[in-house]
């Protein structure tokens, strides 16, 4: 009984002092959860990573990210008992004790999973058996700490892979270029093989010694168990990468401003599109090698049903010095030059001051001191406002800015959520409707974003944390005049060597030839292009037609997108001849004090021949086939429509002569009508 009792003391005692080691000298677990920040897209796909302080590439990996043949390739090559033992394997250590003492050296090791986790979070200085010992009893405590899946998940995020390669996701980026989720065979037996010698197999600089390495793990018979017959010599023959690719490196600006708002995470979500994202750095990256020194681009893509940005490059070359990649421009308040227009004919259209086919004066014009100027210095003279807003013809713009307001725009600007930046002191002018403000890249993309949401306001949010906002009421423009723009815009033709895509775009050059604009929209996603350079210095021959629309144009096509139709015409939207037009809309009139006034310079129309009462022979006597009759008018503008006793002639004409064909002899009232409604008529008998 007393040599009972001693035993339970002793055994007691031996617990004790097992528990409180283990509780005074714990592994150091936390080492292990330092890992690399991942910034991630809205699908949860890698888009940037940022390395360790230590410059350590470790991507946080657990059993669900690899391939599950991967992990059964694992276990089978070094640990087969892992679920079964305790963080030591004593067959494995029988196993090799026997094969030291047979052979005089070390022909396999007794190593378990857990115990090389225990390696990985506590690095040993030597080999020695004391090292050994500790190692095994790291194991143990391990053991008691954690699950098989958390040791495991924890192997597969410390396991070194060559360099400053830590973990199975940031081997499988670097040496396959992809996600461990589906490997080969051959990939697979790659990625357990390297941890056991990383800096000697790497396959980027010893592909004969990593194809060797390889070899022996797919010749392992329980490896050849669990991949099955046959693929460990289809396997065997596949060759070993040999280079090192680059982790994805998407995002930068973005990536970065994710980070400084939540510098302790490891993992931040973002609404970007990794498949978007990549189409167009791609396209950002062809056109910079385009673009004069100095000179950048920027981008932004959203999607206006939600107010997500889906792709986002504040710069073509982030880390590139000479073009100062570091700024990011989708935030740099510029002059939008020619971009709001869209906006300033929504609103006149809304008011019903105009329509698509309304007429209005493109001429050297000045209002009260201000005296804009087309950008190529010519005019058209009198043009449709369809062609004008094609056009982008700047008098047209600046005489309906003057018919709506200056300060009503503004106030649209500011239901979208937009607060264009104006001179100090100043308060909205003429000059806001070519450029004369300051707005974002983001700003205009938020604008455009309504036009494609039909006229509701789309506030976007900034790609991280900050949610878009849905409590916007006020419409942005109704839909009719969103209808109406759209339209218009849609009908201009891609620039040149780009094919068409269903886009609605417009276009914009900022004074000095500062700022590169290009705006597009389908029927839901909206992509803004700048291209200029960042310290606002002039750029000779960047135009927004010439060099920011092609970049649209191969962006939105390289971008993945399926182009969605714009939305169909709403009730009360349809494009109406200007011969059907109302008189009040066939030309632009200003209201002054409350009267209406014209724009016109030229006097009322006047027949001048036939002349009131004249009688004209035209062969009418005698049976003969009658003749033309030649009329000739003056004044007026054009173009003109002629009736004959209240039938009118077949088709408008812009020239001051025209003939009319009499039905026969006797009186007939003879009337033109000008582009301003004002009419002529006169009476005159037929012989």
């Amino acid at each position: 009984m007393a040599g009972g009792a001693a035993l339970v003391v002793l055994a007691t005692g031996a617990a004790f002092a097992l528990v409180t080691a283990d509780r005074t000298f714990p592994p150091p677990l936390e080492a292990a959860t330092l890992v690399s920040t991942e910034v991630l897209d809205a699908d949860g796909q890698l888009l940037r990573a940022f390395a360790t302080g230590d410059g350590i590439w470790r991507l946080k990996t657990t059993a669900t990210d690899v391939d599950p043949q991967f992990l059964r390739m694992l276990v089978a090559y070094e640990d087969q008992r892992f679920y079964a033992h305790s963080g030591i394997d004593p067959y494995a250590l029988a196993r090799a004790a026997v094969q030291l003492l047979t052979h005089g050296r070390i022909v396999s090791g007794a190593s378990t999973l857990s115990m090389q986790v225990a390696r990985l979070i506590e690095p040993r200085d030597s080999r020695s058996i004391s090292a050994k010992l500790r190692q095994m009893a790291r194991a143990v405590q391990i053991e008691r700490r954690l699950s098989k899946a958390q040791i495991l998940d924890l192997y597969l995020t410390l396991a070194p892979y060559g360099g400053n390669l830590e973990g199975v996701r940031a081997a499988s980026l670097a040496y396959f270029g992809k996600e461990p989720r589906r490997l080969s065979v051959a990939e697979a037996a790659l990625l357990v093989a390297l941890p056991q010698s990383p800096e000697a197999r790497r396959p980027d600089r010893f592909p004969d010694i990593a194809r060797a390495a390889r070899a022996k793990v797919l010749d392992r018979k329980t490896v050849a168990v669990v991949v099955g017959e046959g693929e460990a010599e289809r396997a065997d023959l596949s060759p070993v990468p040999r280079i090192r690719r680059p982790l994805p490196a998407l995002a930068a600006h973005l990536a970065e401003a994710a980070r400084r708002k939540a510098p302790d995470a490891s993992r931040l979500s973002t609404t970007l599109r990794f498949p978007i994202q990549q189409g167009l750095e791609a396209v950002a990256a062809s056109a910079a090698s385009h673009l004069p020194p100095k000179t950048s681009l920027a981008m932004l893509m959203a999607d206006s049903t939600t107010g997500e940005i889906v792709a986002e490059i504040g710069s073509a070359a982030a880390f590139d010095a000479a073009r100062s990649g570091w700024i990011d421009m989708t935030r740099a308040i510029r002059s939008p030059g020619s971009t709001l227009k869209p906006f300033i004919y929504g609103l006149a259209f809304e008011e019903g001051v105009v329509a698509q086919e309304s007429m209005i004066e493109d001429r050297p014009s000045d209002f009260s001191g201000y005296r804009p100027r087309n950008f190529d210095m010519s005019y058209q003279g009198d043009v449709s406002i369809r062609q004008a807003l094609q056009l982008s013809l700047n008098v047209p713009a600046v005489r309906l800015l003057e018919a709506v307001g200056p300060g009503r725009l503004m106030v649209r600007f500011r239901r979208a959520d937009v607060r264009p930046i104006l001179p100090a002191g100043e308060a909205p002018g003429l000059a806001i409707g070519l450029g004369g403000v300051g707005m974002t890249l983001k700003d205009l993309v938020q604008l455009y974003a309504g036009l494609a949401n039909d006229g509701t306001p789309v506030h976007l949010g900034d790609g991280v944390h900050d949610q878009p906002a849905r409590d916007i009421a006020q419409p942005l423009l109704d839909p009719v005049a969103v209808w109406n723009v759209t339209d218009i815009l849609s009908g201009v033709l891609p620039p040149q060597g780009s094919r068409k895509l269903g886009l609605a775009y417009k276009t914009g050059t900022s004074y000095g030839y500062r700022d590169a604009w290009s705006v597009g929209y389908d029927g839901r996603y909206v992509l803004g292009i700048w291209v200029g350079r960042p310290d606002n210095g002039a750029v000779p021959g960047i135009t927004g037609y010439g060099t920011a629309a092609p970049i649209l144009f191969e962006a939105f096509a390289k971008s993945g997108v399926a182009i969605t139709p714009h939305p169909t015409p709403p009730p009360g939207a349809t494009r109406i001849a200007l011969s059907e037009l109302p008189l009040g809309l066939r030309r632009l009139s200003i209201t002054t004090n409350g009267l209406t006034r014209t724009s016109s310079r030229e006097p009322a129309p006047q027949i001048v021949y036939p002349p009131e009462g004249a009688r004209v022979d035209l062969g009418a006597h005698g049976g003969q086939t009658l003749s033309p009759l030649v009329l000739k008018l003056q004044g007026g503008r054009a173009p003109f429509r002629w009736l004959a006793n209240g039938r009118p002639l077949e088709a408008l004409s812009r020239k001051r002569t025209s003939e009319w064909l009499p039905d026969g002899a006797g009186y007939s009232t003879l009337t033109v009508i000008d582009a301003m409604g004002r009419a002529a008529t006169v009476r005159v008998f037929i012989e």
